[in-house]
């Protein structure tokens, strides 16, 4: 009786051991097939006199405007609604964004590019200045600026 536990005990440490490397592999095997997210250098400046957030990429790779998602608050608390980058009119903001921002340009950002947008007075909260502005600027797959500034 004792020789037939020895089989069982192997098979099922087998069974483990396999379970374990298929497990490993298959959570290494997407990350290394995968393109690599884009990385840009972005800089913000919020003027509060012209309610506008202004985004310029100052070097890196060209970024899909598509892609990207655009947070902003003003003193820790987020505007009631977002940019809904690349847009030309959006509730809560202000028609004709400038830049990558606009629907008319190109989607493709680049180095020395500025994308800017204006908060509609029906957003909230406002720019007000020497408020502290917010902006987290992302992909599906990378986070590419989380920043803070003071309104000027």
């Amino acid at each position: 009786m004792d020789r037939a536990v020895s089989p069982v005990v192997g098979v099922a440490l087998l069974a483990l051991l396999t379970v374990l490397l298929a497990l490993s592999v298959s959570t290494a095997v997407p990350s290394l097939s995968g393109e690599p997210p884009p990385a840009a250098q972005l800089s913000v400046t919020a003027n509060a006199s012209a309610d506008r957030v202004s985004i310029t990429h100052n070097g890196g790779d060209r970024l899909d405007v598509t892609e990207l998602r655009v947070t902003v608050a003003v003193d820790g608390r987020e505007l009631d609604r977002q940019p809904p980058v690349p847009f030309f009119a959006a509730r809560g903001f202000r028609s004709g964004p400038t830049g990558p921002f606009n629907t008319a340009s190109p989607n493709d950002w680049g180095a020395g590019q500025t994308a800017s947008f204006r908060i509609a007075t029906t957003n909230h909260p406002t720019i007000d200045r020497g408020a502290t502005v917010s902006v987290t600027v992302a992909t599906d797959r990378t986070v590419l600026l989380e920043t803070t500034t003071t309104a000027r």
